[in-house]
């Protein structure tokens, strides 16, 4: 896997992924960014919630539940001093599907959480605190 990071004046860059997508990452106002884009430890936070999101989707997909929709609220905490590394990530997953078997649920989000996450389990045995929960909505139905 390879990125490439290039300047962009004051303290923004332009992040570009080894697959050839870009983004731009800006630092806060108080270091001369501009708020082009997200703050680099907010991808980190992202990444976390996108790498695990997509585990669980594909977990639920493989089991035949009927998912419909599917998202993570991702909230962290910081140290105070620096390095300002991550000290606790929480990650609260909302499945909305028909019929969905909650115990396929909880299973996706403990595999993605103890075998599947790279991101998270990374974290983890970096001494990050990473917890998760989730909660089931059903979709409407289809008229």
């Amino acid at each position: 896997m390879k990125a490439r990071i290039k300047w962009n004046g004051e303290a923004s860059f332009i992040a570009e992924s080894g697959s050839g997508h870009r983004l731009v990452v800006d630092g806060p106002p108080e270091i001369g960014g501009r708020n082009l884009g997200p703050r680099p430890m907010e991808l980190v936070l992202m990444g976390v919630g996108a790498c695990s999101a997509v585990d669980v989707t594909l977990i639920l997909k493989k089991s035949r539940q009927a998912v419909t929709d599917c998202w993570v609220e991702l909230e962290a905490q910081r140290a105070d001093t620096e390095p300002k590394v991550f000290t606790a990530i929480h990650l609260h997953f909302v499945v909305v599907g028909r019929e969905l078997a909650e115990a396929h649920v909880k299973r996706a989000v403990q595999l993605s959480a103890e075998k599947y996450c790279s991101a998270s389990i990374m974290l983890a045995r970096g001494g990050v605190a990473v917890t998760h929960d989730y909660e089931i909505r059903a979709a409407p139905s289809p008229d």
